[in-house]
């Protein structure tokens, strides 16, 4: 407390408005949204209008990167501001695993959240964390004042079973492929290639108390609602300093739960998974409006930075999620695993109705909030800021390079508008030109043996400066 007094004491003195010239952030992430699936994005079988209105405020980018196409590796990225192979935390650990004392991101690295904090800023996380579950480990010795959510990989929207108000679906390999069943508003089927994890085990729901603590909560409210309700109250605490918040959505990771509600305005949709899916979506998209008004509520609108993304491309087998035009999905380092939906808003400072066809990558989140906050950008941060960048439509790419390398061997690079993946481990790399082949339907690696070679050293001496 008498640290942050102090900052505060500092900062008014210096220029005598807190909040003029140190913005709020909100970080809404998005959990498996495909980058095909929202109207921003030219779908429009599931309204998506208050995502649509925040891309319409602010800097859509169309060729925005994560580090990893599954959850956890992608937020610790995200998190630090650092490629997460820097540090070891390339594994995606589910169920029990995410109980190992080394499951998240290690205590030798800083997260952009706990600087902040450090520089007198309020912060919190609701939803999802994912970043491990060691004493040490856990939000609130990360950076955040507050925490309410779960700490693993997946949790059910509701408790249960019996799941109350909500149409669900499970995947259940003990049927017949491409079958389903249905009891009630519970629906078994072989649709993916998996059964339904038991999300819920070893995985409460969790707050934090006063002293970092994190207790556990009985919540009966359907989770992505919960979740917002959580967020608005956190905006409306009133207080002098500025915050960030990361509201970490489990939508529309599964399971497949949708409110009975949302679905009943969705009938036109035929095929059951597609319409709870929609459902989820919905209510995400509904969320993202509601914690945009709590900000204009508490007067705060234009003093803060959102971004919007997905931490990851959309399982289609498993969800319905499309990464149209992209190439496959989840857990693959094509596009359509990588390549996310990405929003920036900043009223005054960033341009509205913009669409940024320039690289960028989640790492540069980190680097922003602190440039923005008027912190120094450490020097062996990955992410670089765009504060200044989304105004200069001239300027080149900050990253004219990006490196990916995945568990079973999954590595990719890519260098200007040229892209090596390497599907997984034991299969050569194979080679696109993006700008003219997004989709990578036509591997190049024959007829530019040069460009290959370039792009294969590129990969092997980026890799070589990452941890085993």
């Amino acid at each position: 407390m008498m640290r942050r007094l102090a900052w505060v004491v500092l900062c008014v003195a210096m220029s005598g408005s807190l909040r003029g010239d140190r913005p709020n952030f909100v970080i809404l992430i998005a959990d498996d949204l495909g980058y095909g699936e929202t109207g921003m994005m030219g779908r429009d079988d599931v309204p998506t209008p208050a995502i649509d209105a925040l891309a319409a405020d602010g800097v859509r980018c169309t060729s925005a990167y994560v580090t990893s196409s599954y959850c956890a590796p992608s937020r610790a990225g995200f998190m630090t501001g650092r490629y997460q192979s820097r540090f070891g935390a390339d594994d995606n650990p589910t169920g029990k695993r995410n109980l190992s004392a080394d499951a998240g991101i290690p205590e030798s690295e800083t997260t952009f959240v706990k600087r902040l904090d450090d520089a007198g800023y309020r912060t919190a996380l609701v939803g999802k964390w994912h970043c491990g579950t060691a004493p040490q480990r856990i939000p609130t010795r990360r950076g955040f004042d507050q925490f309410f959510g779960f700490l693993h990989e997946g949790h059910y929207y509701v408790p249960g079973p019996p799941y109350n108000d909500v149409l669900t679906m499970i995947r259940d390999k003990s049927l017949q492929q491409g079958t389903r069943t249905r009891t009630g508003d519970l629906i078994r089927g072989n649709y993916a290639p998996i059964n339904e994890p038991p999300y819920d085990a070893d995985n409460p729901l969790l707050i934090s108390d006063e002293s970092g603590k994190l207790n556990p909560v009985d919540v009966d409210v359907y989770l992505t609602d919960a979740i917002t309700q959580q967020a608005t109250k956190f905006i409306a605490q009133p207080s002098q300093d500025p915050f960030c918040l990361v509201v970490a959505y489990n939508a529309v990771h599964s399971p497949m739960q949708a409110l009975l509600e949302d679905l009943s305005h969705l009938s036109r949709i035929e095929d059951v998974q597609r319409r709870i899916f929609a459902g989820m979506l919905i209510a995400l998209d509904r969320s993202v409006g509601q914690i945009r008004q709590s900000l204009r509520d508490a007067g705060v609108d234009e003093q803060t930075m959102i971004v919007f993304l997905s931490d990851n491309g959309g399982p289609t087998k498993e969800l319905t999620s499309s990464n149209g035009p992209l190439r496959d999905g989840k857990g693959s380092v094509y596009e359509g695993g990588l390549r996310v939906p990405m929003v920036w808003t900043y009223p005054g400072t960033f341009p509205a109705g913009r669409v940024e066809p320039r690289t960028v990558i989640s790492l540069d989140v980190a680097a922003t909030a602190l440039d923005l906050a008027g912190l120094e950008v450490p020097a062996d941060m990955d992410g670089r800021s765009l504060a200044q960048w989304f105004n200069d439509p001239l300027a080149k790419t900050p990253h004219h390079e990006l490196f990916w390398r995945m568990p079973r061997g999954k590595a990719a690079f890519r260098k200007g508008d040229w892209k090596i993946v390497r599907p997984k481990a034991g299969e050569p790399f194979e080679l696109y030109h993006l700008r003219a082949d997004v989709a990578e339907s036509k591997n190049l690696a024959s007829q530019y043996p040069d460009v290959m070679k370039d792009l294969v050293n590129g990969w092997l001496a980026t890799d070589s400066m990452m941890p085993e």
